[in-house]
């Protein structure tokens, strides 16, 4: 019975502290910069479970370790190119990767097979943007100016080249380290590409161009992440893209 007890109470624990790692967000109202249609310039999200911060060195070394399939010299070129955990010393070792730093040189493929194995998976960009569109001490700063200066000034700036560990200060979800830290992964990561056809020389294609036919054209901190989505694809890896994983709350029948 003790054994038993003991059992149920490092089961309680670890759960307290899985819960502890996870903010819930919303619900809430997304504007998206390119709306499809008319009806969606105003977009519902419901509430959902985020990450506090993204995904460390140290946890996906964890995954890594428990799923061979992922580590470097295993993944399919299909999957992730050939800068895939680069910075660390071997497949699975950090070396001198800062462990509560956050992963970086992850491919789309890679974070959202960490996501499904947390049970989880990567946040829709409309789930992303409303959690980032949060201040310290505001829900929805998408319109205050001082804060979305702030936030282009970090676009501005060059990343370091050993990235600082997570746990930045948190926005009025509770989230953490949404700006100024690493660019994330999102799972509808290329549904805002432009719609001009690139091949027509009438057309402005492209974040700087297709400007003109958003809802804000002063927005350009959002501009600059569909900018960055647009140009990857799903096994782009790069020195400064994490990722953070999302979660459902699960409802009461």
């Amino acid at each position: 019975m003790l054994r038993i007890a003991t059992c149920l109470l490092l089961l309680v624990a670890a759960a307290r502290v899985a819960s502890a790692d996870k903010v819930r967000v919303g619900p809430g109202t997304y504007r998206p910069i390119f709306p499809s249609q008319p009806s969606e310039r105003e977009v519902k999200v419901a509430a959902f479970l985020l990450d506090r911060t993204p995904v460390t060195n140290a946890q996906y070394l964890a995954f890594v370790k428990a799923h061979p399939e992922w580590q470097r010299a295993k993944v399919k070129p299909l999957i992730a190119d050939e800068r895939y955990l680069e910075h660390w010393a071997a497949a699975d070792r950090l070396g001198d990767a800062r462990p509560d730093a956050p992963v970086v040189r992850v491919s789309w493929f890679a974070a959202r097979a960490y996501c499904m194995a947390q049970g989880g998976r990567l946040p829709l960009e409309r789930e992303w943007e409303l959690a980032a569109a949060a201040s310290a001490t505001h829900k929805d700063a998408s319109r205050d100016p001082e804060f979305q200066t702030q936030v282009l000034s970090w676009y501005t700036q060059l990343s370091p080249r050993v990235l600082p560990d997570v746990g930045g200060a948190k926005n009025a979800w509770g989230v953490r380290d949404m700006h100024g830290l690493v660019w994330e992964w999102i799972e509808d990561f290329n549904a805002a590409l432009v719609e001009p056809d690139s091949r027509d020389p009438n057309r402005k294609p492209f974040c700087g161009g297709a400007g003109a036919t958003s809802r804000d054209p002063g927005a350009y901190a959002a501009f600059m992440r569909i900018a960055l989505r647009s140009s990857l694809d799903g096994r782009s890896t790069t020195a400064v893209l994490g990722f953070r994983c999302a979660y459902d709350i699960k409802r009461r029948p």
